[in-house]
């Protein structure tokens, strides 16, 4: 008898966690939904509110999202160029057109590969650690504290990161653009022995201004949910020490995706 009865109550159990992980999505989309109206509110109306945005913060998080991240996303991109281009001569060498490589590179990196990579980079160095620092203040009853001073947590603590999100993920994302494209640049001059000049002119013909706003504007998008999913996982942390490098990883897993599934929208919408 025993044995008859495990199959059913296995599938109720795999029904209820699908339910609760399906609530828990739904909470978490809703709250961040939430975040970003109240972060705009506080934007508009801060001043107003006698609670204005201090820039110093904003400038901190400044620093720390964009000025500390250039090594890693230049390294990060030259490669990436290098690869396109290694990639795209030894697939167009077949059809003899090597040398409409650059079109092929120009695009990929400016459409694409920059704003993703440098969202995925800063996700995981920045989206993780203000999902650690809200998780911390959370179990350390920080946030209440704030409450209790008449300090709104959304304007004091997220406000400041999501403006330093929003304006330097694009401007990483116009480094890399720029990185990538000297990367690419380099492999394409001394392997097809073109000269710099001819490689300028060419990147110059194939781009116009549609194609980098085209990764800018994917960018900023991309900020806005590192911060938010940074924020909500933040809030959510339960267990002491433990919650927190739960949260942080599932920050860096959910931000990612989240980034890439509005690559995919974005994309769509955008080529329709």
């Amino acid at each position: 008898m025993p044995t008859s009865d495990n199959p059913p109550n296995l599938i109720l159990q795999k029904i209820e966690a699908l339910g609760r992980g399906t609530t828990r999505w739904v909470e978490g989309l809703g709250f961040g939904v939430t975040l970003l109206y109240e972060a705009v509110f506080w934007v508009v109306m801060g001043r107003r509110q006698k609670q204005p945005i201090r820039a110093v913060p904003i400038f901190s998080q400044m620093m720390e999202i964009g000025i500390e991240a250039i090594p890693i996303i230049s390294i990060l991109s030259l490669t990436i160029g290098m690869m396109l281009a290694i990639q795209g001569i030894d697939a167009l060498e077949d059809f003899g057109a090597e040398h409409q490589v650059t079109i092929g590179v120009a695009l990929s990196i400016t459409r694409e590969f920059a704003p993703l990579i440098t969202g995925i980079l800063v996700a995981g160095r920045s989206g993780s650690a203000l999902a650690a620092r809200l998780g911390t203040m959370t179990i350390n009853n920080e946030v209440d504290a704030l409450r209790v001073m008449g300090i709104n947590p959304i304007r004091f603590l997220v406000v400041p990161n999501l403006i330093a999100m929003v304006i330097m993920v694009p401007a990483l994302t116009l480094w890399s653009d720029l990185v990538g494209l000297f990367g690419a640049g380099l492999y394409i001059i001394s392997d097809l022995g073109m000269t710099t000049g001819v490689y300028i002119n060419q990147t110059t013909q194939y781009l116009d201004a549609n194609d980098v706003l085209h990764g800018l504007g994917k960018s900023v998008a991309f900020g806005a949910l590192i911060t938010l999913v940074g924020v909500v996982n933040g809030s959510a942390v339960t267990g002491g020490a433990e919650g927190v490098g739960r949260v942080t990883t599932q920050s860096v897993v959910h931000s990612i995706l989240a980034i890439i599934l509005a690559d995919l929208i974005i994309v769509f919408l955008l080529t329709r």
